[in-house]
């Protein structure tokens, strides 16, 4: 095959797609890794895709490598995240023990609460002041100050969270990919979503429809390890997922 064919064989399938990997890529064209490794190198040299570990991803509002401040954050898509709020408050119960992780649309549920008794543990200093003021007992993990996104992270928090065993767990997430699962941009946060979900018996991520096939740096779960709470607007390709929940 002529390589400018294969460029464009290549570039038709990761914009179809969102994202690939090199095995796809070698099924599907019938070429070598090291063939499939140096057309993604070139063209993601090019700027005409994004090359990642094992694979690429397209171009055009798919990768998140950075996150933006809450004060950014918290006025986008937000009518979006009220709804998604909403519901995924409804679902906590009286006497539930919950983790509720930082971010702008977890921080919104508490708006939302009614239960009586809960118990929460948070890893933002703003969740954990919210709740107080509702009533409810909160305790918030120790450890690393992020200011970006106001969480808190590292080495204390991931201890901390060791002798917790929670009901539910509500998440934030970056990027949601049905290949790359529930993404974040920093190493450390996303240690600590994944402890914290490890830990939970029923896991929820909160997520608007601009989260859908996007990726960030680090995974910090499967696609099929949490149930993702979204609104009605989120792409067909996953309207078909058994975990994904419409509100």
């Amino acid at each position: 095959m002529l390589i400018e064919k294969r460029f464009r064989e290549i570039l038709e399938i990761v914009n179809r797609e969102k994202s690939v990997t090199v095995q796809e890529l070698m099924e599907i064209l019938g070429t070598s890794e090291s063939t499939i490794r140096r057309d993604l190198n070139t063209l993601s040299q090019e700027g005409k895709l994004v090359k990642v570990h094992g694979g690429a991803v397209a171009i055009e509002g798919i990768y998140a490598g950075t996150d933006a401040e809450v004060q950014v954050r918290q006025e986008l898509n937000t009518e979006a995240k009220s709804e998604i709020a909403g519901y995924a408050a409804g679902l906590i119960e009286n006497d539930d023990f919950v983790y509720l992780d930082a971010g702008t649309t977890t921080e919104r549920v508490i708006d939302y609460l009614t239960s009586t008794g809960t118990v929460f543990v948070t890893n933002s200093w703003i969740h954990a002041k919210k709740l107080s003021k509702k009533g409810y007992k909160a305790y918030i993990l120790g450890g690393e100050f992020k200011a970006d996104t106001e969480a808190v992270i590292g080495a204390e928090a991931l201890e901390s969270l060791e002798k917790y065993n929670f009901t539910k767990g509500f998440f934030g997430t970056n990027g949601v990919g049905r290949k790359e699962g529930f993404s974040t941009p920093d190493a450390k946060e996303a240690s600590v979503k994944r402890k914290a979900m490890s830990k939970c018996g029923q896991k929820y991520v909160l997520a608007d429809s601009s989260k859908f096939s996007k990726i960030s740096p680090v995974t910090f779960a499967g696609f099929s390890e949490a149930t993702v709470i979204t609104t009605k607007d989120v792409d067909a390709a996953y309207k078909e997922c058994a975990n994904v929940l419409e509100v």
